[in-house]
């Protein structure tokens, strides 16, 4: 009874104040012997009245050395009694509060020429910071110096040499003030010529791996988005009719090579979950063959969205098969039951990095038994194993080649390797399984949200857009804040929290314009519209046209970023100049498309030296010079066949517009009557053709005959 009291009190002694949070990142530390505070007032004003330097640490749920340094450092005693005594210290969520994070990552890499999680940085008590860094090691190692002797350092600096402090924050902080200029420049057309996204595409192709795909060397990122531009490149080049004095060149078709070998090597190797579906977030070697195991949402949205287009240009069944897997392991491992979208699954069980996922060949052969064989030659699972002794799932060969070579009927080999994978699956259901951040995030939902509208275009499902809209009126209802008319970041246990950023709205809106086309319910739209008009209002800087990361009114960052790159997900400013040119376009509003021509033109030189850290600025600057074809179809019968005949189509610069009756409200459906057979309306640059009834007739006026 004595042994059972002392370690009830042990644990509750080791409770810090992170333990009334909800981020499961911040409830990881929350027994920790570090005194740890969640971001705010307490910590801050703290900090203040007792003059000591705040260490802020930054990093995920999924983070594999966050955990790491966690168990060497934070849970060491005499460690954290130094750090209680000399700092205030405080965790957070990077996932929660990116506003922070973006700041304090840019002033370390300012100082060290890198970064990443977890994230160190020492900050002066007005939240300055001036000294900083990733991983620490417990003893000294990998030429760093120690945790311990990197904190003694600090804290002496901080005591006897507070003038460089002092000088080294005002420095910090300028640099990261000056670097919200980066990338933009007085606007000019050439910024937006053709020349401009031909020197984005050789500046692409010049990263390209051409053997593995994906672009530069390991860790090798999706880059959903520069995947995405080649496809837009090759669609505007080889498919969709010319513009005037349109001129890219790429006779041998390098775009579409590059753009569908990234996809297949991704989905062909480890990176891919063979066995469940999903992607990790990245590879660590240069064939996608050992991921870092961890699973974002928005990577999988990103990528089925992608893939989506890949299908609808190829109608390869192999991309089919991927879409359809990959929700699948979305709605199995990640929906909470209110139909919103959970964050992330960690790369770590029991400790160890893959184990939930990694196989040695006798599991696979007492679960199999005669088909064994087949099965593990496929996806070359091997007695001495393809990585660190086990074996990741992964393919070599089309399945027409390997079935061929083995003297097996392909369909027969098909059925095996499914049934295989699908006692796999439930076999590996049994294992302790990684920590899932059960935390809801708009933004992130709302790139998933998009993804299911993709989806749904793609292949035709209905309940893919059923999911769209049960999860679309879930961020509605859930993320709401009715106190501003603007919204929350995150929920979690029926509790909303921190006002959203940019990104959030950005995603948001961006999936409402893409669940409008699917469903045509014209109140998705006009929903997109009231949120923009919110952004606009809280968001904008005015003498550029951009827009900050926070609102207006968010006091506790020592600066408004912008944010330009577009990073693991697209920044909040290439999705708005892409929301504002679409809504233009839906609202005939002038004004709207100016800003969204400014901001492009701004930003336009880095986009052809940096392509592959700005996508999605790509993608949204080639639809804007290729044009956007708006369409509409009116009719009262056989409309929905004609709409989702229209949404299988590769039409990656259009605009669609749906309805049984003719509406004023909508330049696109005003004095255009809807008689018994579908009507559509071919429209560019504020002129119609004269109306069609085949979707074939669609395409031979906007493709090349």
């Amino acid at each position: 009874m004595a042994g059972l009291l002392h370690e009830l009190w042990q644990m509750h002694s080791h409770t810090n104040r992170l333990i009334n949070e909800t981020s499961p990142y911040l409830l990881q530390h929350a027994h920790n012997p570090v005194d740890w505070y969640p971001w705010g007032e307490e910590a801050l004003q703290r900090s203040q009245r007792e003059n000591k330097p705040i260490l802020v640490s930054i990093g995920y749920a999924a983070c594999h050395w966050c955990h790491v340094m966690e168990r060497e450092s934070f849970e060491n005693e005499d460690t954290a009694a130094f750090m209680n005594e000399h700092f205030v210290n405080i965790k957070i969520d990077r996932e929660e509060r990116p506003d922070l994070d973006h700041i304090y990552m840019d002033a370390v890499q300012a100082m060290t020429g890198s970064g990443g999680w977890p994230l160190n940085v020492f900050l002066t008590p007005d939240c300055k910071p001036f000294y900083g860094g990733t991983y620490f090691p417990p003893v000294r190692a990998y030429n760093r110096a120690s945790w311990l002797e990197t904190l003694k350092a600090v804290s002496d600096a901080f005591q006897n040499k507070r003038d460089e402090i002092n000088s080294q924050a005002e420095n910090l902080t300028e640099h990261l003030l000056q670097s919200n200029f980066f990338g933009q420049q007085e606007a000019g057309a050439d910024q937006v010529s053709w020349k401009s996204i031909q020197e984005s595409f050789e500046q692409v192709m010049k990263t390209a791996d051409t053997e593995w795909g994906g672009f530069g060397r390991a860790p090798k990122f999706p880059q959903s988005f520069t995947i995405q531009f080649l496809l837009h490149y090759h669609y505007v080049n080889h498919i969709r009719k010319p513009m005037p004095g349109q001129n890219l060149p790429d006779d041998e078709g390098r775009a579409l090579k590059q753009a569908l070998l990234s996809l297949d090597k991704m989905i062909e190797g480890g990176i891919y979950d063979q066995i469940g579906g999903g992607f990790a977030r990245y590879s660590t070697d240069t064939e996608w063959l050992a991921p870092h195991f961890e699973k974002m949402l928005y990577d999988n949205a990103l990528l089925v969205s992608v893939i989506c287009e890949a299908y609808q240009l190829t109608q390869d069944k192999k991309y089919l098969q991927v879409i359809e897997d990959t929700i699948s392991f979305v709605k199995r491992e990640m929906l909470h039951p209110g139909a919103g979208f959970y964050s992330a699954l960690d790369a770590d069980s029991e400790g160890e990095e893959g184990k939930y996922y990694v196989w040695n060949k006798a599991e696979v052969e007492d679960l199999l038994g005669e088909t064994a064989g087949l099965f593990c030659d496929y996806f070359d699972i091997t007695e001495k194993g393809n990585w660190e002794g086990k074996n990741i799932p992964r393919v070599k060969k089309a399945l027409e080649t390997f079935a061929k070579e083995k003297s097996v009927d392909v369909n027969e080999a098909g059925k095996i390797i499914d049934k295989g994978k699908e006692l796999l699956l439930a076999a590996r259901s049994k294992r302790i399984r990684p920590l899932l951040d059960d935390k809801i995030i708009l933004g992130w939902n709302a790139l998933m949200n998009t993804a299911l509208s993709k989806a749904c275009a793609a292949t035709g499902r209905a309940d893919y857009k059923e999911l769209a809209v049960a999860n679309m009126n879930f961020l509605l209802e859930k993320f709401e804040d009715r106190s501003s008319g603007g919204f929350f970041h995150t929920w979690k246990n029926d509790k909303a929290r921190f006002p959203a950023f940019l990104d959030d709205y950005a995603s948001l809106i961006q999936a409402l314009i893409s669940l409008y086309e699917i469903t045509a319910d014209t109140s998705w739209l006009k929903r997109s519209k009231s949120v923009t008009e919110f952004v606009l209002e809280h968001f904008s800087e005015s003498a550029t046209g951009f827009f900050y990361y926070t609102p207006i009114g968010q006091n506790d960052v020592i600066i408004r970023k912008k944010e330009l790159y577009d990073g693991a997900v697209p920044s909040g400013n290439s999705l708005m100049a892409g929301n504002l040119y679409r809504l233009s376009l839906y609202f005939d509003d002038s004004g709207w498309r100016a800003r969204a021509w400014s901001m492009i033109s701004t930003v336009g030189r880095v986009l052809d030296r940096y392509p592959t850290s700005f996508g999605f600025w790509n993608v949204v600057r080639l639809e804007m010079m290729a044009g956007v074809v708006e369409l509409a179809v009116l009719g009262r019968e056989r409309l929905e066949e004609t709409h989702r005949d229209l949404l299988k189509q590769f039409l990656p610069q259009r605009v669609l517009m749906v309805s049984d009756v003719e509406n004023e409200e909508f330049a696109l459906l005003a004095q255009k009557p809807a008689l018994s057979t579908p009507a559509i309306y071919v429209c560019e640059n504020f002129k119609c053709s004269a109306p069609v009834e085949s979707v074939t007739h669609v395409l031979s006026l906007i493709n090349r005959a």
